[in-house]
C-alpha cells in the first residue's frame, strides 16, 4: 500500500496493534488506539505513540535496552517473544476494543496501560 492508503486504513481502525514503527504514530496522529510492540532498544516515553490510549507490550529490561540497535543484538528476541496472542487480545480489551472484534482467547498480559501522556 501507499502511505495514502496506509493512513486511511489505520484512520478507519478501532485500534492497531504494530511494533514501534511509522503506523504507530499514524495512527495516534489519527486519535487512533495503541498496543505498541515496543523493543526497549529507545526510550518508549521519547518514542512511544504519543496522545492517545496505549498498551505497551514487550520486556522493557530486556538486553537491548537502549542500544539503539536497528537489529536485535541479543538471540531469541527476548524484549518481543515473550507477547503471547493473548496479551494482543487483553491489549485490546483493556483499550475499550468491542468483544465482537476481539477473538475470543484466554487472557495473559503483563501489559503496562498509559495514556498517551505528553513526552
Amino acid at each position: 500500500t501507499g502511505l495514502a492508503e496506509l493512513a486511511a486504513v489505520v484512520a478507519g481502525a478501532g485500534a492497531l496493534v504494530v511494533g514501534n514503527t511509522g503506523p504507530a504514530h499514524l495512527a495516534a496522529a489519527s486519535g487512533v488506539p495503541v498496543v505498541s510492540l515496543f523493543a526497549p532498544t529507545v526510550p518508549f516515553g521519547q518514542w512511544g505513540p504519543w496522545r492517545v490510549p496505549t498498551v505497551r507490550l514487550g520486556d522493557a529490561a530486556a538486553g537491548c535496552r537502549d542500544t539503539r540497535a536497528a537489529r536485535c543484538p541479543v538471540p531469541g528476541h527476548p524484549c518481543l517473544s515473550g507477547i503471547s496472542p493473548g496479551a494482543v487480545v487483553e491489549a485490546l480489551r483493556l483499550l475499550g476494543v468491542p468483544p465482537d472484534r476481539v477473538p475470543s482467547r484466554p487472557a495473559v498480559s503483563r501489559a503496562a496501560v498509559s495514556t498517551g501522556g505528553g513526552r
